[in-house]
């Protein structure tokens, strides 16, 4: 089982890339899929996002409570980086109508 800081690492780091690359169609299925598991399985709602250099800061409703947590931002945008270096193995597949 996830526990609620992996299910928000993933998101957070999928999102990154999604926000980076709107035309990516695996960012954004894969996007949904934790969006869905932060508001169906953890009660998650009321996502806000912010960094500085060093870090991203999420701040989030679960239920009832207010959390925050942060994340290092050099974490986050790893798969993103990875991306940006190595474009030709990261080709987009658009969804056939």
């Amino acid at each position: 089982m996830n526990s609620v800081q992996d299910v928000l690492y993933n998101w957070l780091t999928i999102k990154v890339v999604s926000d980076a690359r709107p035309e990516d169609t695996a960012a954004i299925d894969t996007l949904k899929h934790f969006e869905r598991m932060l508001k169906d399985e953890y009660l998650i709602s009321n996502v806000e996002i912010t960094h500085d250099e060093m870090m991203y800061y999420v701040a989030y409703q679960q239920g009832e409570d207010s959390k925050k947590t942060r994340f290092p931002r050099e974490l986050i945008e790893v798969m993103l980086d990875q991306i940006s270096r190595e474009p030709e193995k990261y080709e987009n597949f658009p969804i056939a109508d």
